[in-house]
Parts: structure tokens; C-alpha cells; sequence
């Protein structure tokens, strides 16, 4: 889609969905989100050659200036929305651990990170994704607060300046829920006392927090880090109290340990789809039964899966480049993040195909990409981006349908989404791989959307396709008149 094309239908979208500051998880479900980590997308000084050492974990110098000034880069791939790093108060120190760059060791919920700008900055971000029809998402950390050592400086620690208000220290023991809720994040070098948020003061003071919060600077939705640590209750009493939608993230693939958490939150990150997915995908080995049988429990056990946030890639994770080169592949998982259950979450660096591994090596400093828009995934996931925004805008009942998942064999699988088919294989780029797609109209028409070719099914609805490596979307050609995709 042209990107004036995009920038007319965000419009639409958000003169629709009325005020930014009350975005329900309705709304959320027809957004694309664009994770960002602050410091290390864009600097303000606009430069592509500032030196950033990934493995120095020291501050690169992003900012929100810098995400303000390369919005366009954002929108025109058809993303609807960001999210951000935590914006807070950081503990100040350069650590044994580095400096905290990523957002995650907070001192003072009541002032800002002064690395990433001044207020008036994130104020003319915020304003500057709703002028475009862009919802941005704010990181939270309930969890703890951070402090160097072992023995924590608590008179630091805004609001929460005294002892009682943590837990007593404990290393965890990941075995055990009531472990994992009440001990302490960290290894001694950096820190992390646990907020104890079975206090009612802490839970009400993180309420009026949130609240305040989110009308000040007009946030439209929040994600909630290390929810695994704090009380299902606790959660989805703070998360109520803010009035927009919450994403949480709970870092497990087993669906029995996920569900529970959606009975209190609108959605979570979902983690049992990204790690059988990237299993399934990124070999010609990976188990695609293993994948769809996974996807099937989160549709049964969870309350919604089309509000649960689906990714392939983050900060914590190794960057799917650093598993497979394979473009094929990566354009598969890039459809399964795009066009299947849930609120697409794409990793700022994951449509140019980088290949960071583990943390820091997953955070590098996009500007030294050059945003580069050819020769690498841009041109998919834009695609990707314009036909579901397409499909969102047309009215058909796409976002709230369940995908259906088929095996069709050891090494391709067909995916339905309403008039949606999908059809994926994991044998790699420019390897043949024939199969029958049925269940169309007899001489039915079809688009594939990411070349843009036609396809005719025969007599019997079946069409016959010869798979390189690629992923095909096929939709019915009647249906793609007004779409300005193809």
C-alpha cells in the first residue's frame, strides 16, 4: 500500500475509535504494534554512523526526539501503533552489569529518564503518533526497583523509601510460584528488591500512579513487565485501575501456566506460539505438529487469544536471524506474527533481518542499519501490515475470527482465518514443495498477496501449488477490488 494510502486509513481508524486516552482492548485488536527500544532506535541528532558497543550495555543515545523524527519509517511499513521502553528514573550508576539503557531497573516512578529527552519530548511523541491515527504503549515495571549491590539503598526508592515496602530478600526458585512472586530478580552485582504488592498502601499507590499516568500524557495502552513475579489479583487490579488496554508478559511456553493470567488481564504475550512457531520455522527439522497442537490449546484454554499479543522477536529473546538466514523462513514467521490469532508485536530490527543473539546482542543501534528499505523484510512486512489493515477497514469479521491450523504434511501447513488462507512450509528457500490446497469455490479466483499473483482453483475447488520456500496468503480475487493492494 502507497504509504499516503496508509497514512488516510490510520486516520480513519482513530477518527473512529474517538479518544486515544480510553483505547479498550476492542480497539487494540485491529492495531499492528512496533516495539521499540528507546535508546537504541534513533537519536535526535538524526546520525547513522554514532557508535553503539551492544556488548558495553551503555547508553547508544537513543531518544523520543529520534522515534519522532523516523515515524515515517514506522507508519509507512503499516504499523498502527508502538511501544516503548520504561520512561522512568533509572538507577544512575555504570554497573558491574552495565547501565540501564533498556528501562528495566527503575529508582523513581515520579521523574523521567532524562537520557531519552526532556517531558515536552515524550509529550510531542505522544501527540505526534495521534496526529498520525497511532496508538503508543507504555512499558511498566511493578515488579521491583533496582540498586547496586547487595544491600539496597531503600531511601532512593521513590515512592516506596523504606524497607517494608519489599520484600525480604531471597533468590528464586523457579519451581515455585509463591518463590517466583515474593523473591528477588537480579545476581547480586545490580539488585532488584521486590515491591511487596500484597501491601494495600503499594497496590493503591501504584493505582493512583497509573491513572495519573496514563491522563497526563494520554497513554494508550500499557505493557506490564514480569507479571509471573506479581499476584494474578494484583495485576489485574492495577491494570483495571488504568483504563486501557494491558499486555502482560508471562515467560513460559506452556499454555496451562499462561491462560490463567487473561482471567485478570486483557491479553498476554504470547509465548507458547512464538517459541513452537520459531521451532517449527527455522529448520527443515522443526515439528510442525508440535507447533499447531500448541496453537490449538491456547485457542481452547485461554479466554481470548485475539487479544494476546503475537511476536516472534523482543529483547529478550534471541533475534530470529541469529537461528536462520533463510529469508523463506523468516517471511513464514513474519506472516504467522502478521496475519494469524492476536495483536501483531514486531521488534524494531526484525524486518531488516538482524541477527543479534541473546541480551545485549539483541539490542543493537538501528541507525547503523541506515533503515535500509530493499533487500530485506520491509517489503513483506508492509505488505503484511496493508492487507490485515485493509482487512480491518473492509468490516469483515477477521481479527475476532479463530484461525483454523491443518498438517498437511511433515513440512507444510495450511492456515485459515475467515476467507484467509495461508500456506506455509519450512523447507527452505528455492526448495519444491507441490501440495493441493482445497475448500475454494469451483473456478475460484485467488490473490496471492505478497506477489500480488492470480491463482484459479478447478472444477473442485482445489488449487495446485508448487511451494519454493516462500509463504503464500491467498484471499479471493472478488474481495481485493477496493483494497489498492494488488
Amino acid at each position: 500500500m502507497h504509504p499516503q494510502l496508509i497514512v488516510l486509513f490510520l486516520a480513519t481508524l482513530f477518527s473512529v475509535f474517538g479518544s486515544s486516552a480510553a483505547a479498550s482492548a476492542a480497539d487494540w485488536r485491529s492495531r499492528s504494534i512496533y516495539q521499540i527500544v528507546t535508546d537504541r532506535f534513533s537519536r535526535s541528532d538524526g546520525s547513522y554512523t554514532s557508535p553503539c558497543d551492544t556488548n558495553a550495555r551503555q547508553y547508544c543515545g537513543g531518544t523520543w526526539r529520534g522515534i519522532i523524527n523516523k515515524l515515517d519509517y514506522i507508519q509507512n511499513m503499516g504499523f498502527t501503533a508502538i511501544w516503548i521502553s520504561p520512561i522512568i528514573k533509572q538507577l544512575p550508576n555504570n554497573t558491574y552489569e552495565g547501565e540501564p539503557y533498556h528501562g528495566y531497573w527503575p529508582e523513581n516512578l515520579y521523574a523521567l529518564n532524562s537520557n531519552f529527552g526532556t517531558e515536552q519530548d515524550l509529550i510531542d511523541l505522544i501527540t505526534a503518533c495521534h496526529s498520525r491515527g497511532m496508538y503508543l504503549m507504555l512499558d511498566i515495571v511493578i515488579n521491583h526497583f533496582a540498586s547496586m549491590g547487595e544491600t539496597p539503598n531503600y531511601e532512593a526508592f521513590v515512592p516506596f523509601s523504606h524497607e517494608r515496602f519489599f520484600h525480604p530478600p531471597c533468590p528464586i526458585d523457579w519451581g515455585n510460584q509463591t518463590s517466583i512472586e515474593n523473591c528477588w530478580m537480579g545476581d547480586g552485582f545490580v539488585s532488584l528488591p521486590d515491591i511487596n504488592t500484597e501491601d494495600p498502601v503499594v497496590v493503591d499507590t501504584w493505582k493512583k500512579y497509573l491513572v495519573s499516568l496514563v491522563d497526563k500524557y494520554k497513554i494508550d495502552g500499557l505493557r506490564l513487565d514480569a507479571c509471573r513475579n506479581i499476584p494474578k489479583s494484583v495485576s489485574g487490579e492495577i491494570s483495571r485501575a488504568a483504563n486501557v488496554y494491558s499486555q502482560g508478559e508471562v515467560w513460559d511456553r506452556d499454555p496451562n501456566i499462561i491462560c490463567p493470567y487473561q482471567e485478570y488481564m486483557d491479553g498476554m504475550h504470547n509465548y507458547p506460539f512464538k517459541e513452537l512457531a520459531t521451532d517449527a520455522f527455522v529448520s527443515s527439522t522443526g515439528n510442525l505438529t508440535d507447533f499447531v497442537t500448541v496453537v490449538h490449546q491456547m485457542q481452547a484454554q485461554c479466554k481470548d487469544v485475539t487479544l494476546f499479543g503475537t511476536f516472534m522477536e523482543n529483547h529478550d529473546n534471541p533475534r530470529l536471524g541469529s537461528f536462520t538466514t533463510d529469508i523463506a523462513r523468516l517471511k513464514s514467521l513474519a506472516v504467522l506474527n502478521i496475519l494469524t490469532d492476536g495483536i501483531p508485536v514486531v521488534y524494531y530490527g526484525q524486518e531488516l533481518a538482524l541477527t543479534g543473539s541473546n541480551d545485549p546482542m539483541n539490542r543493537e543501534a538501528l541507525w547503523l542499519t541506515g533503515y535500509s528499505t530493499n533487500n530485506t523484510l520491509v517489503p513483506t512486512f508492509t505488505a503484511l501490515n496493508a492487507f490485515r489493515n485493509f482487512l480491518v477497514m473492509s468490516g469483515v469479521q477477521f481479527i475476532t475470527t479463530l484461525a483454523t491450523y491443518t498438517v498437511v504434511s511433515s513440512s507444510v501447513i495450511r492456515v485459515q482465518k475467515g476467507n484467509v488462507v495461508i500456506v506455509l512450509t519450512n523447507s527452505g528457500k528455492d526448495v519444491v514443495t507441490n501440495t493441493v490446497v482445497d475448500g475454494f469455490g469451483e473456478g475460484m479466483e485467488l490473490v496471492e498477496v505478497l506477489t500480488c499473483g492470480v491463482l484459479q482453483a478447478d472444477d473442485a475447488g482445489r488449487v495446485q501449488i508448487s511451494l519454493t520456500g516462500d509463504p503464500m496468503v491467498l484471499y479471493p480475487k472478488s474481495l481485493m477490488t477496493r483494497s489498492r493492494i494488488c
